[in-house]
């Protein structure tokens, strides 16, 4: 059954600090129109400008995913929008007043939580989504990250973490079905061993952290004289290790958090490709560099398929049982051309500005006699006359007495010959106005197709001729 889009009832405002910039920021989720997809928007720069949410924009990965467009800098997106897209919201407008989106609690449940009291609505237009052909993979072989996306009618995700440390140890985690976002991943916070906790905080790169969004996990033997530091620098009492090799500064949410919070950064991450997926999601080790250079892969493979689509949309629709609008007798009555020189058998279909005309290849027929010897080929030039041939018949048909105009052509322009014509083939024309006729002269665009490949195309111009 098909989807309709959907977008937020109204717009609201979440307020909180940015993990890394440790600045305020204010973050305005706004409702926004079919089509629109996420985008963010910094007001507080000049010209308000936007950043469409694509993984195209994609600068950094260090320590979240951050994109730039138009001169806007968007920090730590993942959260946001895997928010939005484990609801199956298709289209809205994040404004901020700052660089870096809130950290909240470390997880995307605040923003799922307001998302879901200001109401989903539809819209009047269907979700579109790509659905996985085949097995697409990406893997690093250094990192030990191996992902894949397989064809399933659905989106399903299975994530696998292993950081090699006896602490944390293996685990795994499994979406089976979007709506089951909300109460099985949205919660999940981020986190991250003691060592890079230290070495962020050298750096000074975590000043809107603390120790209530993320979990620490403490993968060496720690000291009280250290702990008492770590206490001091997260303005709190105390701070211990618990028996689980954490920090005391949360409760596991789930045995297996980490693994939960991880599938939730891919499914942010993922969410940059912009078109959401029908797929079964595998990923071993995965993290934002590799969610991103996945999501690069199959945004490829998704304007290929897009491209490919819109081709087959050109290709003519010639059904040989159906009665053609002209045939081989009628086409002579309007061109002045016979054997061997006549190159249409039929007319199929035609308009005020286009013509489908149909060329039966033989292998009796003259031109196969001594071109390409053991491998008959038409002659690319004959593919341009009966191309010129079905432009033809489109000036003259409607003409009083046909016989009384010829058509010459004057100028071959951007001729592309990209696939071979032989015996048994059918020769499928289009020849469309790209302009209207003035004093005698028309300019048209033919293409030429066997089957659903196209194998010959040109732009022509010619001039319509009085006989005298």
């Amino acid at each position: 059954m098909e989807k309709l889009q959907t977008t937020i009832k109204e717009s609201f405002t979440v307020s909180g600090t940015g993990l890394h910039t440790g600045k305020s920021v204010n973050m305005t989720f706004v409702p926004a129109p079919e089509d629109h997809g996420y985008k963010f928007q910094r007001t507080d720069l000049e010209g308000e400008p936007i950043v469409d949410a694509l993984v195209d924009y994609v600068v950094d990965v260090s320590r979240g995913t951050t994109i730039e467009q138009n001169g806007a800098r968007i920090n730590t997106v993942e959260h946001v929008l895997a928010a939005l897209a484990g609801l199956e919201i298709d289209n809205v407008l994040i404004q901020l007043d700052a660089s870096e989106t809130p950290i909240m609690d470390g997880s995307s449940a605040p923003l799922v939580a307001e998302l879901k009291k200001v109401g989903i609505v539809e819209q009047n237009k269907v979700r579109e989504y790509f659905e996985v052909p085949h097995n697409i993979s990406y893997a690093e072989e250094d990192r030990g990250v191996e992902m894949v996306a397989m064809p399933l009618d659905d989106y399903r995700l299975t994530v696998m973490i292993d950081y090699n440390s006896p602490v944390l140890g293996s685990q795994h985690a499994s979406l089976t079905k979007l709506s089951d976002f909300d109460a099985e991943i949205s919660s999940c916070r981020t986190f991250c061993f003691l060592h890079e906790l230290e070495m962020l905080v050298e750096h000074n790169l975590i000043k809107g952290g603390d120790l209530n969004n993320a979990i620490v996990i403490v993968d060496r033997v720690i000291e009280d004289e250290e702990l008492d530091q770590l206490a001091s620098l997260f303005n709190k009492p105390k701070v211990e290790v618990k028996k689980e090799g954490i920090l005391n500064n949360v409760e596991l949410r789930f045995q297996n958090e980490p693994a939960r919070h991880k599938l939730l950064d891919m499914i942010g991450d993922l969410a940059l490709i912009g078109t959401p997926l029908k797929a079964q999601i595998m990923a071993a080790r995965p993290g934002h560099a590799a969610n991103v250079e996945f999501a690069k892969k199959i945004k490829k493979i998704i304007e290929k398929t897009k491209k490919e689509n819109e081709r087959l949309k050109n290709v003519p629709n010639y059904d040989p049982n159906e009665t053609p609008i002209f045939n081989y007798q009628q086409i002579e009555e309007i061109l002045p051309h016979t054997f061997p020189f006549m190159l249409v058998d039929k007319v199929v279909e035609i308009n005020e500005n286009s013509i489908v005309g149909v060329k039966n290849i033989t292998g009796d027929q003259y031109f196969f006699q001594g071109h390409f010897q053991g491998e008959p080929l038409m002659p690319g030039v004959l593919q341009l006359e009966a191309m010129a041939q079905a432009g033809g018949v489109l000036v003259l048909h409607d003409k009083e007495d046909p016989s009384k105009w010829s058509t010459y052509f004057v100028k071959i322009e951007n001729a592309k010959f990209k696939g071979k014509v032989v015996p048994g083939d059918s020769l499928v024309i289009r020849m469309e106005l790209t302009a209207p006729i003035r004093r005698g002269l028309c300019l048209m665009h033919g293409e030429a197709y066997v089957g659903n490949k196209l194998v010959c195309e040109a732009d022509m111009m010619a001039q319509i001729v009085e006989n005298k």
